[in-house]
């Protein structure tokens, strides 16, 4: 059995605390440009993208979906919302895909394009001053000579359902403007982050992984922030992580990887960094850009400093319904969805098909697994025709269960409130 690693809330607001007072090594961008962006980050500006229209199918004969910039796979208008440069699953494409998402309907996000990295070239540098050694190095097929390891997992964007923020609460927020599909399940096989990092020979005194994306620098308001990187602590490190070369048991898509990428169970998408090519193990605290300007809450609930830098995902539902849908009066139906937690396995489900008025169970379809999402159903015989709402909320083990509204931040990440699914009864 693993070992529990210390508690994740101490780490976060340790970091924060050495990050506000310049403990912390600003890891690849000067501390004064991170400054700069950082007065930035604590005010809302408007919901980029908020008028992407809701998912529809489209017309027999009508042109195929726009590709977004730098996305290699095909993103047909059925399965994909684009997103600037990125892909959100509309959630009806999942309905009869099983626990694990098909990589040809998982979301994508991407900083900048996806890179296309031959494998057999591809390397894996392990350096810094937390190694007991030099660096390391290690080729595609030395990683998959390691003890291979697979695991059930969701990734999510922090920012799934941001959008809601907007058109349920009537709060400004920036950002991609997603709705629920930043989120997708696979089975995803590699190597040990720990076993990696021993054989490289990681010290006692390291107290920070950073690994490091081969996907183009990012740029923002002209500061050049780098490849996105974002550090984890030790403990989590060597816990559970994955450093993953298959995707539902094929080699990952370049979309999504390819070679390897990092799987960290149940933290923010962001931490699942994409096209890893190197990882320095640190023995002084790291930050960048993506956990101080970015992935950290801002806003009237939070400290003027900001939040600790996000790690768990939270709790959240989705139907698998096309918004807008229609269904006959008097015809009984059976609603079908899914729903997630960071912090602890779902432990019921809930939905309502009057607005809120009455709540009955959802039938799991799945045994609740830490990391994972459930998939349910509920049976529903509409009333009269007009407009109807459904809503679903989940509970996970720890007791938690979706709100009626989510605690607004400026950049709205981690919205975890009911979500009204509006549809209409012919």
């Amino acid at each position: 059995m693993r070992s529990v690693p210390p508690s994740e809330a101490a780490y976060d607001e340790l970091r924060l605390r050495q990050w506000s007072r310049g403990a912390a090594r600003s890891a690849g961008i000067d501390r004064r440009d991170l400054l700069r962006l950082l007065a930035a980050a604590s005010a809302a500006g408007p919901l980029a993208g908020l008028a992407a229209s809701a998912y529809a199918a489209p017309a027999a004969g009508a042109p195929s979906a726009p590709s977004a910039p730098g996305i290699v796979k095909p993103l047909p208008p059925e399965v994909f919302t684009v997103r600037g440069t990125n892909a959100e699953t509309n959630f009806a494409a999942l309905r009869r895909t099983g626990l694990l998402t098909p990589a040809d309907r998982f979301f994508v996000r991407n900083h900048t394009v996806t890179p296309r990295i031959d494998a057999a070239a591809w390397r894996l540098n392990v350096w810094g001053g937390g190694l007991t050694g030099p660096a390391v190095e290690f080729t595609y097929d030395e990683l998959r000579a390691l003890p291979a390891v697979a695991r059930t997992a969701f990734v999510e964007c922090a920012g799934n359902a941001r959008s809601f923020y907007a058109t349920q609460q009537n709060q400004q927020v920036s950002g991609t403007a997603w709705t629920l599909g930043a989120i997708g399940t696979a089975r995803w096989r590699g190597a040990r982050l720990s076993d990696v990092l021993r054989r490289a020979g990681i010290g006692r005194d390291a107290v920070d992984v950073l690994p490091r994306g081969l996907d183009d620098e990012v740029v923002s308001d002209g500061i050049r922030l780098g490849r996105v990187r974002r550090p984890l602590p030790v403990a989590k490190a060597l816990d559970d992580v994955l450093l993953a070369y298959e995707m539902n048991g094929r080699p990952l898509p370049p979309d999504h990887g390819h070679p390897v990428r990092l799987i960290v169970p149940s933290w923010v998408g962001i931490a699942n960094i994409k096209w890893v090519g190197d990882i320095e193990v640190s023995a002084e605290p790291l930050v960048s850009p993506w956990n101080t300007v970015l992935y950290r809450l801002f806003g009237a609930g939070y400290p003027p400093e900001g939040s600790a830098p996000l790690t768990r995902q939270t709790l959240k539902s989705a139907f698998e319904v096309a918004p807008g849908a229609s269904f006959p009066a008097g015809r009984r139906q059976v609603l079908t969805g899914r729903s997630w937690s960071g912090g602890a396995p779902v432990r019921t489900v809930e939905v309502s098909t009057d607005g809120g008025v009455r709540w009955r169970r959802a039938r799991l379809r799945d045994r609740p697994r830490s990391g994972s999402w459930v998939r349910w159903s509920a049976d529903w015989v509409p009333g009269a025709p007009g407009p109807a709402v459904l809503l679903a909320r989940a509970t996970d083990r720890t007791g938690r269960t979706q709100p009626e509204a989510a605690v607004h931040n400026t950049q709205g990440y981690l919205f975890d409130a009911v979500v009204r699914h509006e549809v209409r009864v012919v």
